[in-house]
């Protein structure tokens, strides 16, 4: 039984009886138990509803308890209820006690206060009436010093009886004393105007001032009423005279009228500066009236000198003169009645200063015919132009400096600050549009007329034109750099000075773009001279027999020559260029080399495969030789940068398919073939013929070869190949006996790489002729081309051949389509600023003179 209470201590939420079962009776023997167990577990059941009975009972109890204590709870809060209504009731009334006690207390406030005020209002009116009685005698004595602290009193205590004003007695008063105020002011104004008409002001002074305190008192409207007359009286001897008489009111005379003026000062600080306050500002007063009214005489005059048809054109210079003699008298006018002081003609004025009181008080007038002035400045600047391109680069008792700029450019810029401060100081509307339109003119015919004049002299008559000097060259690419910075800076000095609202028409950019187009034809011109320098090498090469090569030695002569040639020539201008410039000088020459490279191959066939082998490996000498070239004023242990070392694998790369084409023995033929299609890679049959040419393999023997060549072309393996490979894609086979040129290729690419055949004197009209068909003469088409990418992420130009039209084809489309000079310069600028621009650091490094133009 011990063991049958043990396990009743584990029941559980899942209790299963027959496995209590099993487990109390696990074995036959314990069968003998079952009675005793039976009774236990009656016993466990009483057990059980005893304590049940138990539990029921107490809750029943617990019940009534919280029953008994709710209805007490309830009994409380009414009876706190009571006692709260009572003492409500006692509070009211206590509070009527409180009311009846202090009621007569506040009845005699109410007659204090009562009393209290009627005695100030009577005490007020006595005052009043006293003030007013020696108010009307003192003003009728003329003692104004003494009638202005009474008018003060007696304007002060009628502000105490506005409310009274229903009381005959004072309503009477009141308008007695509004007489009296309209009184003195016509008498004020009479004493002024007597004594200034007897010419008495300096006997009355002292009773003039004491009158300007009386006006002081009456307001701000009689105080207007005095200054305006004073104006007027002191400035109707100017009207009359410099309007009434067409001589005395010319624009001819305007010192007169400024003269005139200065004196009116002087007499006013003299003799009637004493008689007004000085819070009053009369003089400046004086100044305003003066200044509106030549203004208004002068838009009479200008717009009767416009429109008067039989008469003379209106004078620029006078007009000019005018403006700069009314700039400086309003700027005097300025100085004297302002603390901040104006902006010199030839400054621009900081953003953070405040608006001068004078400013265009008077030259407002001009503004409508600065036009006349603007195209005054577009006469002066067509006369600059053609004597800067007369005027040598350089002085020449002037040393020559790497870093030096035309003068011509900065005498321009320096135009353009004078006039630019100008005409910023007189309008920042339209006129100053107009000015940037004049400026955007010009500076397009500085950047054709002047820099492109330097660098690309036309034949005259039967005299070829020269090469331009190095030093020239440097010169206008200096020019160039500092012409294409200042534009901009001259832009945002612009913008920083117009209107909000005309901001996008200001824009140089086009004139900025068109400068670096100027630097882009100048660094191709620094590679023509090693173009025609390294010349004789190339015909040194054609000259070699590259058929009859029998093994691979060193490096060929022409390749070691050209290679010195191009190193001599390299230091001498890389030493005078900036790093931007001195990259861009570099890999437009390296395209160069690797172009003609290209067309002189094909003026030395036949080739041999022991010949093809021995142009590779010059090509290499040419490599490493390029891969020093950027350096080779540095320190011996400088290394060239990387993306320059891929641009240059990039380009002379594309001779390799060539020559190792070449390189393959016709025989097997399938070798030949398969070659072709794995380094040339295309379809094209043209171009394996131009192979075979090149091979000097006979027209008879090619059948076979061709043969060959369709078969594998069309087979699956090679199907993706191109139609055409771009770099034999343009080259004829057709012989020259002259070598590279025309003939050769056709005119567009013709002009890429003549170095081998082309003289000096056809250098002018090349250039002229690259930017006005909108290629330059070095490989770089910019219109419609998109330039490809270098390996080091740095614009390239685009590869031979893209985007160029053939022979009579690109003839046609220029003679249809004409394309404007100024415009191919822009291309070209914008072309080669994201070319430069992969360099790094900013267009250019040209140190700037200390005037920045702008």
């Amino acid at each position: 039984m011990e063991c049958l209470k043990d396990e009743a201590t584990e029941w559980m939420a899942e209790y299963n009886p027959i496995d209590h079962l099993n487990a109390i009776f696990s074995h036959p023997s314990t069968l003998s138990s079952v009675s005793k167990a039976a009774k236990a577990l009656r016993q466990h059941q009483d057990e059980l509803d005893k304590g049940i009975s138990e539990l029921v009972l107490q809750q029943a109890t617990s019940d009534s308890e919280s029953v008994r204590r709710i209805q007490t709870a309830k009994s409380d809060l009414t009876e706190l209820f009571q006692k709260v209504e009572s003492v409500q009731e006692r509070a009211i009334r206590t509070e009527e006690a409180i009311t009846e006690m202090t009621a007569d207390i506040k009845r005699l406030d109410n007659t204090k206060r009562n009393l209290t005020l009627s005695m100030t209002a009577l005490k007020r009116l006595q005052m009043l009436t006293t003030a007013y009685e020696q108010l009307r005698a003192l003003s009728s004595s003329r003692q104004y010093k003494e009638c202005t602290q009474l008018l003060q009193a007696v304007i002060q205590l009628m502000t105490h009886f506005k409310s009274y004003r229903s009381i005959d007695q004072i309503a009477i008063l009141g308008r007695n004393v509004s007489d009296l105020q309209r009184q003195l002011l016509e008498q004020v104004c009479e004493d002024f105007e007597v004594t200034f008409a007897k010419a008495e002001v300096t006997q009355r002074r002292g009773m003039l001032a004491e009158a300007c305190l009386v006006m002081d008192a009456l307001g701000e409207n009689a105080r207007s009423r005095l200054v305006t007359w004073y104006c007027n009286t002191q400035l109707r001897e100017y009207r009359q005279v410099f309007r009434g008489n067409e001589e005395a009111g010319s624009l001819d005379n305007i010192s007169r009228r400024y003269s005139w003026f200065r004196r009116m000062l002087k007499t006013y600080d003299d003799e009637h500066a004493v008689m007004f306050p000085a819070n009053w500002r009369v003089n400046e007063m004086l100044a305003n009236a003066f200044c509106e009214s030549t203004r208004e005489d002068f838009k009479g005059i200008l717009s009767r000198s416009t429109r008067r048809a039989d008469g003379p054109p209106l004078d620029v210079d006078l007009l000019l003169s005018c403006l700069q003699e009314t700039l400086d008298f309003e700027h005097s006018l300025e100085r004297r009645f302002s603390n901040v002081s104006r902006t010199s003609i030839d400054t621009l004025s900081s953003d953070n200063e405040k608006s001068p009181i004078f400013s265009q008080a008077i030259s407002e007038a001009f503004e409508p015919y600065l036009s006349v002035w603007v195209e005054a400045q577009d006469r002066k600047l067509s006369e600059m132009i053609p004597k800067y391109r007369q005027q040598p680069p350089k002085s020449p008792d002037e040393e020559f400096s790497s870093q030096m700029v035309i003068p011509s450019s900065i005498e321009l810029f320096n135009f353009y600050r004078l006039t630019l401060a100008q005409c910023a100081k007189l309008s920042s509307g339209a006129r100053l549009v107009e000015l940037t339109k004049v400026f955007a003119k010009y500076l397009d015919q500085y950047a054709q007329q002047v820099l492109l004049y330097y660098v690309s002299e036309r034949p005259s008559g039967q005299t070829p034109s020269k090469m331009p000097l190095l030093e020239e060259a440097i010169l206008v690419l200096n020019t160039a750099d500092y012409c294409f910075n200042t534009c901009t800076q001259l832009e945002e000095k612009i913008k920083n000075r117009i209107d909000e609202g005309l901001k996008t028409a200001i824009d140089l950019q086009s004139q900025a773009d068109a400068f670096m187009g100027i630097a882009s034809a100048t660094i191709r011109a620094l590679v023509r001279r090693v173009e025609v320098d390294v010349e004789p090498t190339w015909r040194e090469m054609r000259n070699n027999s590259w058929s009859k090569m029998e093994s691979v030695g060193d490096q060929s002569s022409w390749a070691g020559e050209m290679l010195r040639r191009i190193q001599k020539d390299g230091a001498e201008i890389l030493s005078m260029l900036n790093k931007q410039y001195a990259r861009a000088f570099c890999d437009n020459l390296v395209d160069t080399i690797a172009n003609a490279f290209i067309v002189n191959i094909f003026q030395c066939r036949p080739i041999s495969e022991v010949g093809a082998e021995q142009m590779l490996l010059d090509s290499y000498v040419l490599k490493k030789g390029f891969e020093g070239l950027l350096t080779i004023n540095s320190q011996a242990a400088t290394a060239p940068p990387s993306g320059y070392v891929k641009r240059i694998g990039q380009s002379l790369s594309r001779i390799d398919p060539v020559l190792k084409t070449l390189q393959v023995r016709p025989t097997p033929p399938e070798a030949l073939v398969q070659a072709y299609l794995i380094h040339i890679a295309d379809k094209s049959e043209t171009n394996f013929r131009k192979i075979l040419d090149l091979k000097g393999i006979r027209k008879q023997d090619q059948s076979h070869l061709l043969e060959l060549f369709q078969a594998h072309r069309a087979s699956s393996r090679n199907e993706k190949l191109p139609a055409s490979s771009p770099i034999l894609a343009l080259l004829t086979n057709n012989p020259t006996p002259s070598g590279v040129g025309a003939a050769t290729l056709p005119s567009s690419l013709g002009n890429l790489s003549s170095a081998a055949s082309s003289s000096t004197s056809n250098f002018g009209s090349a250039i002229m002729t690259a930017a006005r068909d909108g290629v330059d003469r070095f490989g770089t088409p910019n219109l419609g081309i998109t330039p490809s990418h270098t390996p080091s992420g740095t614009m390239s130009p685009p590869a031979l051949g893209q985007g160029v039209n053939n022979g009579a084809d690109g003839r046609a489309a220029g003679a249809a389509a004409p394309t404007n000079l100024n415009e191919n310069l822009r291309n070209i600028g914008k072309f080669f600023k994201r070319d430069i621009g992969g360099f790094g650091g900013r267009f250019g490094g040209t140190p700037k003179p200390a005037d920045d133009g702008g």
